[in-house]
């Protein structure tokens, strides 16, 4: 097996020194994770440094795949306009035009703990219910949920003609930095890092094929508007996003950030969904609305996009998420129908 000497004397071949390197973690599969700190001045231009540290350590005896990521300490907030428009330098990276998927739809919210993922996944599978081929991509780089909510056997992706080969559960294609991390392994990562990870996760994985193409991609995007939602808005074309809030003031006001930033970066927002919005007791069969009742209805009307539905707060969807079985409810098939015939649809 390499050993973390072997990859620190093939990177000093070009000039890499080890004090330069980060983050280093071998699997038992031989993929190697490393992170390159780089002068922030000069990370636009250090994008071939990068590849060439993956061939050098692609070349070791007993590496499968490498992943090197760039990264920097920025030395004071620079306030010109590149600056604020490309902060960490990702416009160094294409555009993804050529990916072989035909549709990405982003599932995102504005806070955390507001069933984002539950909603991703449950949508993904209404997709496949539909007819259509469909991938799920876990974008929450730091709580990565999805691993256990599609009851996928973990494991670490295999690696064929350069692109790492999703894991599937019933047909339903997965990809999730959990794959890619050992157990409880915390990310402690710069933004930097973040943005490289989802651009590689959508660049160097097998969605589909060059003659059948994965019909849709749902993104289950981590919490808020930031580095990840811009990487995303930026350098792929993106579908629509489907907007999840709870019917509580807190998290409509957040929610109503995210809509803004989808508007401001060009990419149709196709509803909003209010989650966790009735209770009824399963004793009883009292209603109760514990988070408020139809404030996400009432928040999509002023923003003047499409009310996509009502999840109800009930524990038979939070004890099938956590088992990894499938939540079939009518709300998600309204929902991927709206999906399906957005103008922005491709068939």
């Amino acid at each position: 097996m390499v050993s973390k000497d072997d990859i620190f004397r093939a990177l000093k071949t070009i000039d890499l020194p080890p004090e330069s390197i980060g983050g280093l973690h071998i699997t038992d599969f031989g993929q190697v994770q490393f992170t390159i700190e780089v002068d922030p001045e000069q990370g636009p231009s250090m994008e071939p440094l990068r590849q060439k540290a993956e061939e050098v350590v692609n070349k070791l005896e007993g590496v499968t795949r490498s992943m090197a990521i760039l990264t920097a300490q920025r030395k004071a907030p620079d306030i010109t306009a590149s600056a604020v428009s490309d902060p960490h330098g990702m416009s160094k990276n294409p555009k993804l035009n050529n990916l072989r998927i035909r549709n990405i739809i982003a599932v995102a919210s504005g806070k955390g703990g507001v069933g984002k993922s539950t909603v991703a996944v449950s949508l993904a599978r209404a997709l496949q219910r539909a007819g259509k081929t469909v991938g799920l991509l876990d974008a929450d780089i730091y709580g990565p949920s999805v691993p256990l909510m599609s009851g996928v056997e973990v494991s670490k992706p295999k690696v064929e003609d350069e692109k790492l080969v999703p894991l599937e559960k019933d047909g339903l294609k997965i990809m999730s930095i959990g794959f890619l991390t050992e157990g409880e392994q915390a990310l402690i990562w710069r933004g930097p890092m973040v943005q490289t990870a989802l651009y590689q996760m959508l660049r160097d994985v097998a969605w589909g094929a060059e003659a059948k193409p994965l019909d849709v991609l749902v993104i289950d995007m981590p919490p808020g508007t930031g580095d990840a939602q811009l990487t995303l808005a930026q350098k792929v074309p993106v579908t629509g996003a489907v907007i999840v809030s709870t019917p509580q003031d807190i998290s409509l006001i957040d929610a109503r950030k995210a809509v803004e930033m989808f508007r401001k970066t060009n990419v149709p927002v196709l509803g909003l969904i209010e989650n966790m919005s009735t209770h009824i007791c399963s004793n009883c069969g009292h209603e109760e609305h514990i988070f408020g009742h139809g404030g996400a209805q009432k928040e999509a009307a002023k923003l003047q996009i499409p009310f996509l539905g009502e999840i109800p707060l009930q524990l038979d969807i939070r004890q099938k998420a956590d088992a990894g079985e499938p939540i079939i409810l009518d709300v998600f098939d309204q929902i991927s129908k709206v999906v399906l015939k957005s103008d922005e649809y491709k068939e």
